[in-house]
């Protein structure tokens, strides 16, 4: 443990924003499940699937994966997607 004021502040503020980022992962992953399970269960597939990439867009931009990472997982996305259609 920290002796620092100063670093046991830093400390609190990193746990509290790991746990936000986490929640926001989370979220992402259960975005990107639903937009591939609303094929099979028939509802609207373009919906679910625009709400996952904006999620992962604004993740990105905030900084909580990096923007690669969210091209990457949109590109997936996409391509699951156009098979399961096809």
């Amino acid at each position: 443990m920290a002796n620092i004021k100063s670093q046991k502040k830093r400390n609190i503020q990193n746990l509290k924003r790991a746990e936000r980022n986490k929640a926001v992962r989370s979220e992402l992953k259960t975005r990107i499940k639903g937009a591939v399970g609303s094929w099979s269960a028939g509802e609207d597939v373009d919906g679910a699937a625009k709400i996952a990439q904006q999620r992962l867009d604004k993740a990105a931009a905030k900084g909580i994966i990096h923007k690669n990472q969210a091209a990457r997982r949109k590109s997936r996305l996409m391509k699951k997607l156009a098979a399961e259609q096809s």
